[in-house]
């Protein structure tokens, strides 16, 4: 195996003083139980996970391994039983009533009736800021992600990765330091996929938002992240950190190469034979 990838087992750092708040996100010893016809299902024990500024950082695992849990958990919408889990130093709430934190689901779950202008506008209005003010910022991302022309457009005119497109636009639209992307193309033909990875690549090379993507992908993982984290599940944890050291931005052509090949078999080797 290269030198330059980096496969390392996920430990727990030894009980000590309170780390320095990180400068991205960080969860330290988060755990996570739900009750489920009164019986209690631990879905995260023990999870460490450090999502460095201005990278990408992908999570990948079996189904019903915690990612989707996990990232609810940053994004502020389930809280952690146990442990840390914290965006800047602040909890995830913070982060995300101030419009720093974007997230975009595989579904859409655009507005029907709304335009694709209306549909990016709508975290605006959530959180009460002035829609008009912000017309040339909801202009720029409708081309940015490749949608110019299509702006009075509604969802049912749209296709499948069009209106994904339109999601991730709305994730951006109120310029978050912050992007939380749950499995965004999982619903999309291989073909399609490819060319939304090249299009996700240069929206965020073009904004700079610190990103955490969960998805299936093995080859999608290894593309788009700085680092790949490996989730096993029973209960779900982080089993292994893979760096990835290919240089951006990243070519088509890439899919092909050899170290992309080998990287790609040391994600598979430690999520398929981590159990």
């Amino acid at each position: 195996m290269p030198a330059a990838v980096a496969l390392v087992a996920a430990e727990a750092p030894p009980a000590a003083a309170r780390p320095a708040p990180v400068d991205g996100i960080a969860i330290r010893d988060a755990s996570k139980v739900f009750s489920v016809n009164r019986e209690k299902f631990e879905a995260l024990r023990a999870v460490d996970l450090t999502v460095k500024k201005g990278t990408l950082t992908a999570l990948i695992g079996p189904s019903g391994c915690g990612k989707s849990t996990l990232l609810r958990m940053i994004a502020g919408l389930e809280q952690a039983d146990t442990g840390t889990v914290e965006v800047d130093g602040l909890a995830p709430a913070v982060i995300r009533s101030s419009g720093r934190l974007g997230i975009a689901f595989q579904d859409p779950a655009l507005l029907p009736w709304r335009s694709v202008t209306d549909n990016i506008a709508l975290p605006l209005q959530v959180l009460g800021e002035p829609v008009k003010a912000a017309a040339g910022r909801i202009a720029h991302l409708i081309d940015l992600v490749g949608l110019k022309g299509f702006e009075t457009a509604v969802p049912g005119q749209l296709s499948g990765g069009m209106r994904q497109r339109v999601s991730i636009a709305r994730a951006l639209v109120t310029e978050p330091m912050f992007l939380l992307l749950d499995e965004p193309f999982g619903a999309l033909d291989q073909i399609l996929r490819r060319s939304m990875n090249l299009e996700l690549q240069r929206i965020l090379a073009a904004t700079g938002a610190t990103t955490l993507l969960v998805t299936h992908g093995i080859d999608e993982a290894v593309f788009l992240a700085d680092k790949v984290c490996v989730m096993q599940k029973g209960p779900g944890r982080i089993t292994a950190e893979i760096a990835i050291d290919l240089p951006r931005p990243r070519a088509p052509e890439l899919f092909t190469a050899p170290h992309f090949h080998q990287l790609s078999d040391v994600v598979a080797e430690a999520l398929h034979g981590g159990h």
